[in-house]
């Protein structure tokens, strides 16, 4: 589980356990690391990694959302580093995490900067979608975006219990409008992606959302929605994406026609 240098000192762990990512981002002030894992054992073995680029300290933890295997680490760098080591995540995110974490004590609703001095770290709230409070991390020197688990590469997009199927989309066109033709985007889970993979997979998370608009509104219960329409992912990928995009429609639009 080396790291991998993506960009100018933009570092990712992929960790079996999962299949995550954990980003370092060096600045001349420090190392800020993106999601800490899925438990403290992933998280040391990370912080030893990072010692071995020997590229400074680190100054600061953001998590792109509350799931544990993005979280539960952040007690780990703390006991290393410093017990105020500041986390940063959504407001969304940090109410959401587990206390033992810990959550976040830096919190944004939209937008925040972490300064390295020679560069600037740039944290968006783009939308729900993954989770509520999902955020991805723009470092706009090196053309780099770590967009957490609203892009995943090496499974379906995760519609859990708690996505938001219907705002997906116009949240990943938001995140597209962070992007260039050439920016190199971590995902979550799996390996780097260019842009042209989360045109490819907001095209999927629509056309989820626009099939079950158009079934609820041709009055099709929730329970007979998979079979029948076609669908871009199989049955258990849309096990909760369903009936959560059912429940999100507007109330006039998950009644039977009157016709």
């Amino acid at each position: 589980m080396p790291f991998i240098e993506v960009a100018d000192r933009v570092w990712v762990r992929r960790v079996p356990s999962y299949d995550v990512n954990l980003t370092v981002v060096g600045g001349e002030r420090g190392l800020v690391v993106v999601d800490t894992l899925a438990t403290a054992a992933e998280a040391r073995a990370a912080i030893v990694g990072i010692g071995d680029l020997q590229a400074g300290p680190v100054v600061a933890v953001v998590n792109t959302h509350d799931h544990f295997d993005h979280v539960l680490g952040n007690a780990a760098f703390r006991e290393k580093y410093d017990a105020a080591l500041p986390i940063h995540a959504t407001e969304a995110a940090a109410d959401a995490t587990d206390p033992a974490a810990p959550p976040a004590d830096r919190t944004f609703s939209s937008a925040a900067v972490i300064d390295l001095g020679d560069r600037q770290l740039e944290l968006v709230h783009p939308g729900r979608g993954h989770t509520a409070g999902d955020l991805v991390v723009r470092v706009p020197d090196a053309d780099v975006l770590l967009v957490g688990d609203l892009v995943e590469e090496s499974a379906p997009p995760a519609l859990g219990s708690d996505s938001w199927p219907m705002e997906w989309p116009q949240t990943l066109d938001l995140v597209l409008g962070l992007a260039s033709p050439d920016t190199v985007v971590v995902p979550g889970h799996g390996a780097v992606v260019d842009r042209r993979f989360v045109e490819q997979q907001c095209d999927e998370l629509r056309a989820v959302a626009e099939t079950i608009r158009e079934l609820a509104g041709r009055g099709v219960p929730e329970a007979e929605a998979y079979a029948a329409a076609d669908w871009p992912f199989a049955e258990d990928a849309l096990h909760h994406a369903i009936p959560r995009g059912y429940a999100q429609l507007p109330r006039a639009r998950r009644q039977l026609p009157l016709i």
